[in-house]
This record gives C-alpha cells, structure tokens and sequence, in this order.
C-alpha cells in the first residue's frame, strides 16, 4: 500500500472539484497540485477555486504543447510537485505523454461511456444518439491513443426512455463517477488496480457534437433515430433543424425535449416545412410532430429560435419582435453589471444564448434574480418576466425596454398613525406602531409599549403598543359590533371582493412587507417575499374564492304523515373570533388564520407575536385602503400573558385559533372551555419524524432533508425534528449535509445571497444553546455547529447537526424549533421497529418519508401517526391542502376546505308543511 500518495489532479470543471474533495477526505492522499485552464475574463475554473480553498498550488495552463512539441516551462512546473499518480476527472486539453508518464504510477482517466464503445470527445450524446440500451462510464490509465489505454473499472446503468444527455448525466454518470474516481484512487494506492486490455471489438471513435456541422438533424430516418437525436443533444446544444418558410427562406432552430408519440391523429395541427423532411411536420397543442421515414412520430416539445425557447405549439403565435441593436455606452455597461448578476447565481461563465433553467436554476433563484435587478437597475419586474424570457440577451433586451420606457408610481390614500420611518433595502417604508382597532390606530391604554429589537443587529426598532386587558375588549366589541351590524350587510361576494382587494394591495406591496418581516423577524428576504408574503396572498385569494360557495345540505327525513317535511343544514359563521399567532412566520401565521375566517364571515381580532408585529400592523393598515368596513379586524400587539390571555378568557369571543407552543396550547384550551367553552383549534409543537430509506434517490434526500431542518432558520413548526437513515447510506448523508453547511451563507437576511438569517429573539437562541449543551451532555455526537456564530452580531445561531442519537435522549424527545439536525440510525430490515420509534411521540404534526419504493411509501403513510406525510419531498405546504395535527400537536386544520369548518357552525332547519 502507497501511504501518503502525491497526486496531481489535472482539468477543469464541477465534475473535477467534487473529485479534488472526496480525494482530500482520505487522509493518507496528498494532492500536491491542480493543473487547469485559465481563467475566463474574471472567472476562474471551479477546481481552481476550489484547490486554492485548500491551499493547494494552482498551475494554469492554456496549452501543455505548441506544435506537439511539450513546452519545457509548463513540464518544469509539472515535475515541481513531483506527482506519483496523475488523476484526470474530466480533461479537454492534450496531455503531453511525458506528463502521462511522468507520474510513477501512471495517469488515470474518466470517460463517460463503455469503452470501447464511444470513444471520443462526445460519448454521452453518441450513446443516446445510438440507441444503446444501457450507459456507463470508465476509468482507464492513459496511453498515447485515444480513450485506449487498459481498464481500471467500468460502472453501467440501464438507459430510460425518458433520459436526456442531461438526466444521465445528473443521476448516473456525475453521481456515481466521482465516487468511482475516489475508488479507484484507492484501488491504485493499495496495489489492487488492474491494467484490462481494451478490446478493439466494437469499438467505436465518434465526432464530435460540439462542432455545429455535427449537430444537424438527420429527418430522413425512423421516428426512434430522430428522437433519440433530439435527446442526444438535450439541453446543450440542441440538434438542429432548418424551418423553410412561407417565402422559401430558411430558419434554423434547434430542437428539445422530444418523445416517441402514439397518441393518434392531432387536431387543429397546421402544416410546417422542415429541411430535408419528406412530409410536413405537423404544429399542434402539444408541439411539433415529425414523422419518421418508418410511418412512426416523434413530437418535439420545445424549439429555440434564435436566442429564444417557445413552445413548439406556439410556433404560428409568436409575434414579430425586433430585438434592440442601438445598445448605449451606459446600457452596455449595465449589460457588465447584469451578467455579473447572472454568474453569481448560476455560478458560471455568461453568454448572450445562456439559458437561465438550463443552466440550473430553480424556483428560489428566480426569486433572487429579480430582486437583486430590481435592486440595481431600479425597474418594475416580476417572476414571470424571467420564465417569458429565460436567455441572457433576451432577459437584457427587455431591461433596456424598461429602462427606456420607465415606470410611474402608484399614489393611494395614506392612514393616519404614529409610527416610524423604516429604512432599509434601499426602500423608506412608513410602519405604524399602535394598536389598530375599529379601522383605527390608536394608542394603547397608559401608553404602554414594546421595545421591538432587531435580531440582526440587536438594535431597538422602534416602541410598539402594548395592549391591555381594557384594550383587548375595546377591540372585541367592536368585533361585535360589526358582526351583527355593517358586515352582516356584506354579501359573501362581496367579501371575496374585499379580500382579493386586500390581496392585491399585498401583492402591490409585498417588496415592503418582505423587507418589514424580514427585518422584524431575521426571515431571509427571498424567503420572505416568495413564502412568508407569498403565501399569505396565496392564502387570501384562495380563500376568497370560498365565500360563495359555503353552503348546507338538504336532507331527507321520516314526515309524520299526512304532513311533509323539509330538513336543511346551513353553514354559519360562528361569530368574534379570537387569533394568536406565532413569531415564526408573522404574516403567514395571520393569513392563514385570518382569511378562513374572514372568508366564513366573521369578524376578528389578532394578537400578533410579542417579538415582530410590524407586518400584522402594515396589513391592518392595506385592510383599510382595501375598503373593511371598521371593526372587521382588529390587531393588537402585546404580551401573551395579559392580551393573549385576554383574548381566550373574552366571553365575547366565540372561537379561538392558536398557533404556539403545546404547554400554552394546553393552558388555552383549559381558558375557552372555563370562559364560555369557546370553541378552539390548536396547531401545537412537533417533532416530526423523517425516515430516509437506503433506496431513495439520495441526492433529493439530502436537499429537502436539509430544508426540512434549516428551513426559515429551523423556526418551522413541521421541521424535521428528528431524521432516521438507513445505516447503509448514513456516512454518506452526512458527509453531503455537511459539505452543503460549510458553504452555507449566514448573515444580513436583506442580502441575496444569505441563506441562514438570525434567529428570531435572544431567548430562544439562549434555548437553542441551551437545548444543544444538554444533547452533548447526554452522549449524542455534536458533528457540526451547536453554538452561536462566533464574532458575529445579532442572534446567529450556526446550523447544527447531532448524530448517534439514541431514543431516550432529550433532544430525541423535545423540539428544539432551531436550525438543529437530529439524526438517528436503523437498519434496514427492520423497518416495523423504525416505525415503532417514529410513532413514539406525543407529537403528531408532520411526517416525511424518503424511498423509491411505493409499496413502503404507503405502507409508511398508512402508520405514521401525523396530520401530514410527505413522500420524497417535504415543506410541500399549499393553501388548497389541509395543515394540522395529531396528538398533543393539537387539532383542527388550517388551509384547505377544511379550515372553513373551523370557522362555521352548522344550524339545522325543520319545515313541516
């Protein structure tokens, strides 16, 4: 065996740095140099990047040879590092054989396909072009040919029908080659790596599919040739094809995301003529069939037109457009800036034809797109404008037509309060800070207030009101008042007006009231505006579109005879009702609360959390430009203990809705029943079990299983309180959580970038430590965080993870509502005792379930004993699907049908006639 082994990684790419990291986790490797390519423009190769982060020495190199001759400086630097074994991931440079020699143990090579099959620069594309049955990859030790050197291991994968250059590759050849190259890394060190002669029985040298010559579609084959084309080349660069127009010019166009169809005749289709085509392909609803010499189809959904992607269907709709040629010296400079936008999400190099999705990004990255360009351009933009023009020259073209158009400001009436002027996220917001009740701010009661504290820096905000006993039932009896007044007169449509008013009002000003909840709560500001806001006017308009459609039943019932008999029930609201709600998700918590029980018709009054009612505030303040009429709604900052309780114990509130902890869960619920045994929902504590199977796709399994902790920070109420992983995948879940932390970004929860903000208030980080000192003190293995982010101000607890956790420790038991990852082990073919250990809990919130089996899915849905069960997914949350609990994680639903209930009471009518 080879300790200590002196390697030298040569090449460039994500593929090569991911290799460089599992190599330095084996401590008896050195790598004792990177050889890569130079930088392009500002940008440096990701392996670069990421050998320097290791202090690594870095040697870029345009070229290795001139004229095939080896340049004798670069062999110099080469022989510097004084390399036993060179390692080559993924190369596109020529190698001098005095380098592939130079190493004592010779030079090893990644090549995605099985050789001898596909030799050549485009394996991946010719084993899809081709037709082959399965895919693969290997790793050979070089010689002076081409991709012809002996064998060292092979690894191989069934081809799906639905699989693309870019599917095969993200789910098998990256995935599985890395940990093949890490292997046989090893296999060279200890002395077991064979040297297989390669067979020249079929064996294949392919051209290359980056030359645009080769990239032409052959439409005089089968419908499978043609398909398999098309997937060859999906979604970089795309095969292309040549549209002959009405006026006999030609178009090229390149082709994605084709399947074989056999779905019969289309209807509606009109006629397109394609270069070498014998029949017209055929634009439909459903795309672009093409007919294949065999009689067979194939249907191309997608066509890139230019620098454009349009459905395929869309072909005859698209309007003539004509994009902007005379770009100013300034536009051209905010072209820099705007692609420097682009790299630092993408995190790679930016072309005119870069497609945004294509290379990646997701519904998050949207989010922060539009933001950071709103940010700098200082434009009116929306999430649709990036899917209606996802390339980079297209998405400029029409920030130019912005810029050149400009945009007006909204005017609105203002309401009159006192509060403070909120200046951040280069926005100046106007925030009120008194109680509002009546459709009035007013102040409260002795003028008591609040001190409201930034958790990101731990300054003073502003002072709030802070509502009294006598201010709590001001604002009941308005409540009152109003449901047997002016809001009886309100039809049900015309409350789903008002409150889709008041949704779009939110929409009109969700940029302030993200930043609002943002700065009040420690919420990441993307976050924030995609979920926390998001959502809540997902909440308002879904439930608005309810209000008319609430309705009883007419049933039939024995008549004493000879009289008849007409039963019907009706749904009616129940009257004031009663909300707490959570510092975790201010708004959201509200609206989700609120809307239901606007939508049944009641009227209302809110205790915000204690720590961040400022957007409950600015919300009471869009209620009045929406047109509520007063005392519909009402929203009273202040402590639990006095207007909280307030609240439960009123006997003028008929229902109470609480979202919070299970102990003041308990004590509220003892409240209604000894006030006026109001009626109660309870969304309570939790600790939700998450159980990762080995057969699930891991890669997936460590995303959401990462967002089912670290999710707002861990301050989710469905967190995953506790991950059970199959202990033949457990070592490698955690490496990849952990190497996902360590390039976690925490900090200003206003910049894009930050992932992780700060915890809500200094208490619960006090409890977070608290919570994570007792884990280590009971045994459990404290592999990452546990402690407050060092020389940082504000409330930053790190993201922590604990592993080897046994049942009966308390971090196992209680929830820590933190950015804590509990993990447990279980074997598994013991799948009953890992259920067993999941369902041992007083808690019932959420559950989530990670396999590719749906026998064991079902089976897992089927017994876990909580209100929600997510499958290989998890903070699926919807305004249309049901969310509550089991157990002492309370009862009753918000969102859905069902949350309607909550808010109605059913009256029964008797007719006799």
């Amino acid at each position: 065996m080879s300790s200590n082994l002196r390697i030298a990684i040569i090449g460039q790419s994500n593929f090569a740095a991911d290799v460089l990291e599992l190599i330095l986790e084996r401590s008896k490797f050195q790598v004792v140099g990177v050889f890569t390519i130079p930088d392009k423009g500002s940008r440096e190769d990701v392996l670069a990047t990421t050998a320097a982060s290791h202090n690594i020495p870095v040697f870029k190199f345009a070229s290795w040879r001139r004229k095939g001759v080896p340049l004798p400086e670069v062999l110099e630097q080469y022989r510097s590092v004084k390399a036993e074994l060179n390692v080559l991931p993924f190369c596109s440079q020529f190698i001098p054989m005095e380098v592939i020699d130079g190493a004592r143990l010779g030079s090893i090579c990644y090549h995605p396909s099985i050789l001898p099959r596909h030799r050549g620069a485009s394996a991946i594309s010719w084993t899809l072009i081709e037709g082959d049955e399965v895919a693969g990859f290997s790793i050979f030790w070089a010689d002076d040919g081409l991709d012809t050197g002996p064998l060292l291991l092979q690894r191989q994968t069934n081809l799906e029908p639905t699989d693309t250059l870019d599917t095969i590759y993200k789910r098998f050849l990256y995935p599985e080659g890395v940990k093949a190259m890490g292997l046989a890394v090893d296999m060279v060190a200890d002395g077991t790596a064979p040297k297989i002669v390669q067979t020249e029985v079929g064996a294949t040298y392919d051209p290359a599919m980056f030359k645009v010559e080769n990239q032409q579609i052959c439409l005089a084959q089968s419908a499978v040739g043609i398909f398999n084309f098309v997937r060859g080349l999906d979604s970089v660069p795309g095969a292309v094809a040549t549209v002959v127009l009405d006026d006999g010019t030609e178009e090229q166009v390149r082709l994605f995301g084709a399947h074989l169809y056999s779905a019969g005749p289309v209807k509606d289709g009109k006629a397109l003529k394609l270069k070498g085509l014998a029949k017209p392909a055929w634009v439909h609803e459903g795309g672009l069939l093409i007919e294949g010499t065999d009689g067979a189809f194939v249907n191309v959904r997608r066509i890139k037109r230019g620098t454009k992607m349009i459905n395929a269907g869309d072909w005859f709709k698209q309007a003539e457009h004509q994009p902007i040629t005379d770009f100013s010296e300034d536009e051209l400079a905010k072209k820099v800036q705007l692609a420097s936008i682009w790299q630092a999400i993408l995190k790679a190099p930016i072309e005119g034809a870069t497609d945004f999705f294509a290379a990646g990004a997701g519904s998050m990255d949207v989010v922060r797109l539009v933001e950071e360009v709103k940010d700098a351009f200082d434009v009116p933009l929306e999430n649709e404008n990036v899917f209606m023009a996802p390339v980079f020259d297209e998405f400029f073209d029409q920030l130019v037509r912005n810029l050149r158009q400009g945009s007006g400001g909204a005017g609105g009436k203002q309401v009159e309060y006192k509060g403070f002027q909120l200046k951040a996220n280069k926005r100046d917001i106007r925030v009120p800070t008194q109680l509002f009740i009546n459709g009035e701010f007013v102040d409260a009661e002795k003028n008591r207030v609040l001190d409201i504290v930034n958790p990101t820096d731990e300054t003073v905000l502003c002072e709030v009101a802070c509502a009294s006993v006598n201010d709590v039932d001001k604002a009941v009896q308005a409540a009152h008042k109003a449901f047997f007044g002016s809001w009886k007169q309100v039809s049900a449509r015309q409350r789903g007006q008002l409150m889709l008013k008041l949704a779009d009002l939110m929409e009109q000003y969700k940029e302030d009231l993200a930043t609002i909840e943002s700065v009040d709560s420690g919420a990441v500001y993307t976050l924030a505006l995609k979920t926390h806001i998001g959502m809540s006017i997902d909440a308002w308009r879904y439930f608005a579109g309810w209000c008319d459609k609430i309705q009883g039943n007419t049933i039939p019932v024995n008549p004493a005879r000879p009289n008849n008999v007409l039963t019907f029930t009706r749904k009616e609201p129940i009257g004031v009702c009663g909300l707490v709600t959570p510092w975790n998700y201010p708004l959201m918590m509200l609206s989700w609360k609120m809307a239901a029980c606007i939508a049944a018709g009641n009227t209302c009054l809110i205790k915000p959390a204690q720590t961040c009612p400022l957007t409950a505030l600015k919300f009471a303040e869009l209620s009045v430009l929406a047109g509520f009429p007063p005392g519909v709604i009402n929203v009273l900052p202040g402590k639990g203990s006095d207007a909280g309780q307030a609240v439960a114990d009123h006997p003028l509130v008929r229902k109470l809705g609480f979202t919070g902890s299970t102990p003041i869960g308990k004590h509220i619920m003892k409240s209604c029943a000894d006030s006026n045994l109001k009626k109660c929902s309870l969304e309570l504590g939790g600790k939700s079990p998450l159980v990762i199977f080995a057969d699930c796709d891991l890669d997936k399994a460590v995303k959401h299983g990462m967002s089912s902790v670290f999710f707002n920070k861990g301050e989710n109420c469905i967190a995953a309180g506790r991950l059970f992983v199959e202990d033949r995948i457990h070592d490698e879940f955690v490496r990849r959580v952990l190497k996902d932390l360590r390039s976690m970004t925490i900090g200003d929860p206003l910049n894009r970038s930050t992932a992780h903000g700060p915890q809500n208030h200094k208490a619960h980080m006090d409890k977070l430590i608290e919570y994570c000192e007792r884990g280590v003190a009971e045994g459990a293995k404290l592999v990452y965080g546990g402690c407050r982010v060092p020389n940082m101000k504000g409330y930053f607890f790190t993201p922590t993870v604990f592993t080897d956790v046994e049942d009966n420790m308390f971090i196992a038991q209680e929830e820590s509502f933190g950015p804590i990852m509990i993990i447990s082990k279980f074997n598994g073919s013991d799948v009953d005792s890992v259920m067993t250990r999941a369902n041992r809990s007083e808690y019932g919130l959420a559950s989530g379930v990670f396999t590719k089996d749906i026998s064991k899915a079902l089976s897992f849905a089927d017994r876990i004993e909580a209100g929600t069960v997510f499958v290989n997914v998890y903070n699926k949350t919807d305004v249309a699907a049901p969310f509550g609990g089991f157990k002492q994680s309370g009862f009753g639903k918000d969102l859905g049908q069902e949350a309607l209930n909550e808010y109605l009471k059913t009256k029964c009518v008797t007719i006799e006639y």
